[in-house]
């Protein structure tokens, strides 16, 4: 589904990614992982056409095409959604006429204001009460006063709406307790049930002994130093990144 090949990338004249290799096929559960700074966020915005994140060299491939040439939004459009790890607040706009929008755009319909057809609204009450959240949010606007948690929920409301192909999820653990991550790893998990390809992005493991990982990719300075199954996430949580040190590679 999603390839990146040997991928490097800079942004404001400083090179983040040295040469990147993954891939992430249907209904596969691909975990990124990394110190701060390794360049895990900076592969996502990369995916999906951040205009800022220029592609010195490599590829990305979606369903077996190059999709460098794409805008951020026709990347949306084939089915590819990004979870922020910052989601933005919208002032003025709020919740659930966001989402007719969205919604409404998705389904081919011109006039954007336009009600939901009742089963997508009997949806949209379906996801949120599954996300944590309920009606009074729809009347909010979009994450202004939101907690971490809230709006780590109302990303998942969009993914779960829009049902892309491939989710790319940065740090959506983040901000929240111990319940809230054993739900997102409920909804990650139904996600690959619906062969919907996962890039999990995370510092951590916590969210990790909820949902197992097909592949786990480690990066550190911008580089692929370690890449395996489920029990290096294990390594990572009983060492951290002290296996880092030194930069050597370990590819196995």
């Amino acid at each position: 589904m999603l390839e990146v090949r040997d991928l490097r990338v800079r942004v404001k004249g400083i090179e983040i990614l040295r040469g990147i290799s993954l891939s992430v096929k249907s209904g596969e559960i691909h975990a990124l992982m990394g110190p701060n700074g390794s360049g895990k966020t900076t592969l996502a915005y990369t995916i999906m056409g951040r205009e800022e994140y220029e592609v010195m060299s490599g590829d990305i491939f979606f369903e077996g095409k190059s999709i460098l040439g794409l805008s951020t939004d026709e990347r949306a459009r084939l089915g590819i959604f990004l979870a922020l790890q910052e989601p933005p607040q919208i002032p003025g706009v709020r919740v659930s006429p966001f989402l007719v929008t969205v919604l409404n755009k998705k389904i081919g319909q011109t006039d954007l204001s336009k009600p939901l057809p009742p089963p997508l609204m009997k949806e949209v009450y379906e996801y949120l009460g599954k996300v944590g959240l309920n009606k009074e949010h729809l009347s909010r606007e979009v994450n202004l006063g939101f907690s971490g948690g809230e709006k780590k929920r109302s990303e998942l409301l969009q993914a779960l709406l829009l049902k892309p192909k491939l989710v790319i999820l940065d740090e959506p653990d983040s901000g929240l307790d111990a319940d809230g991550v054993k739900s997102v790893a409920e909804i990650i998990e139904s996600f690959r049930k619906k062969g919907k390809g996962i890039l999990l992005i995370t510092h951590y493991a916590r969210l990790l002994k909820h949902v197992k990982p097909d592949i786990v990719t480690v990066l550190h300075k911008g580089e692929v130093v370690a890449r395996g199954g489920s029990e290096l996430a294990e390594r990572i949580e009983n060492e951290g990144y002290k296996f880092l040190n030194g930069g050597n590679k370990n590819e196995h």
